[in-house]
């Protein structure tokens, strides 16, 4: 599969509890922080829903 890496580029204050979630289930804990994640359906619904916070490259 493909792997992209996911950075957090803004922080989760003022957003849904929902896109709190997301964030941690992707794997991100901060500004700045990134994580590395296989990308399937359920992955690229998160990243779909939390797009305005998160950059997004393909590895």
């Amino acid at each position: 599969m493909k792997k992209v890496r996911i950075t957090q580029v803004k922080g989760t204050i003022h957003t849904q509890p929902k896109h709190r979630a997301n964030i941690a289930a992707l794997g991100l804990h901060g500004i700045g922080t990134s994580n590395e994640i296989e990308l399937n359906p359920a992955i690229q619904g998160m990243i779909n829903a939390v797009r305005f916070l998160i950059k997004v490259e393909e590895i």
